[in-house]
């Protein structure tokens, strides 16, 4: 028989542990433990994230007595909110928008001088296989609602053109849908991009837009639900204006007197982007080869710079700093964060 022979397998010690002590772990040392082994790194903005991320958690947990069936509760929502993403829905999105953070976030980092159009919420249901369509195209198939002419302008607040932007728009169809949410989806609908001419206009033809419910099918549908909150939203048409040059506008124009344009799911309303259709006319429907009783939008969207963005943004955050803990600096893109010489 053959010897048998143990085999002895060598174990490389552990490494030397790295980093600041971690002191004894009380309800007392938690927070501060946590947050200086976050630290051991030089992104000075990440590490001010992170401590106020968890600051803020471990305040909230102390300040609500937070039970272990609850965090159990919270941990199981954000698992199956992330079960419900996929290329065409963002559920976390979603998430974020009926909590009014996405619309917060927009006004934080992009805001806008009083002669400006302003943003609001990105929304789910933006994709990006949109196809560009030429001026007095519809980005509509037959059938999708009532038609709908656009009219648009894009200038800087002084008036001056802005050509060759392009201007990315969607909105859901008569049944209240997106193209997204429909199973058979096969190409992009009821979505296109259009570039303004010379004089910074575009026209583009799509359909009249209706009120309807975010998708409520999911973990945030269900929280609403458990809230007593209607998942609804007013009619309207969501853009993407993008040049370069110029701070990328997301934004939304509203049916002005839709039943929910005071109480939007997702908070997107404001007072400068609600509309007023008006019918064609005969002169505008044969010249677009459509009815007069059709409908029709006129709107002048106005953009500025990258570079007036940042001063505005700089300015508002310095503004927020004053105050403040002494500190916090702007780093070079003009956000907080702690001194390197702290």
């Amino acid at each position: 028989m053959p010897s048998s022979t143990k085999k002895t397998i060598s174990k490389e010690p552990p490494p030397p542990p790295k980093g600041p002590k971690i002191t004894e772990m009380t309800d007392d040392t938690i927070t501060k433990n946590t947050i200086l082994v976050n630290s051991q790194h030089t992104n000075m903005r990440l590490l001010f994230l992170l401590q106020k991320v968890v600051q803020h958690l471990h305040d909230f947990a102390i300040e609500t007595r937070l039970t272990t069936e609850e965090w159990e509760v919270a941990i199981q929502f954000l698992t199956d909110t992330g079960k419900m993403c996929s290329d065409i829905r963002q559920e976390f999105v979603l998430l974020s928008d009926v909590m009014g953070l996405s619309v917060l976030v927009d006004s934080i980092s992009h805001p806008k001088p009083p002669n400006a159009t302003i943003g609001t919420l990105l929304g789910p249901f933006h994709t990006h296989d949109a196809a560009e369509m030429h001026q007095g195209d519809s980005i509509c198939s037959d059938g999708r609602g009532e038609p709908l002419l656009i009219e648009g302008l894009l200038t800087e607040p002084d008036g001056t053109p802005v050509a060759d932007a392009a201007i990315d728009l969607w909105h859901c169809d008569a049944n209240g849908l997106y193209d997204t949410q429909y199973p058979n989806r096969d190409h992009p609908d009821m979505r296109g991009i259009v570039k303004t001419n010379n004089n910074g206009s575009f026209i583009i033809k799509c359909t009249r837009p209706v009120a309807y419910p975010i998708p409520h099918d999911g973990p945030v549908g269900k929280l609403l639900q458990k809230i007593n909150r209607h998942p609804y939203r007013p009619a309207h048409i969501h853009f993407i204006i993008e040049k370069e040059g110029y701070d990328r506008l997301i934004t939304a124009l509203y049916a002005k007197g839709d039943p929910y344009e005071t109480s939007d799911a997702v908070f997107g309303v404001k007072t400068s982007l609600l509309y007023t259709l008006d019918k064609l006319g005969t002169e505008k429907a044969k010249k677009y080869g459509m009815d007069p009783e059709d409908w029709y939008l006129k709107w002048h969207f106005k953009i500025i710079t990258k570079d007036e963005a940042k001063k505005l943004m700089v300015q508002k955050n310095q503004e927020a700093l004053t105050g403040a803990a002494t500190n916090l600096i702007l780093n070079a893109d003009g956000l907080p964060e702690p001194s390197p010489l702290d």
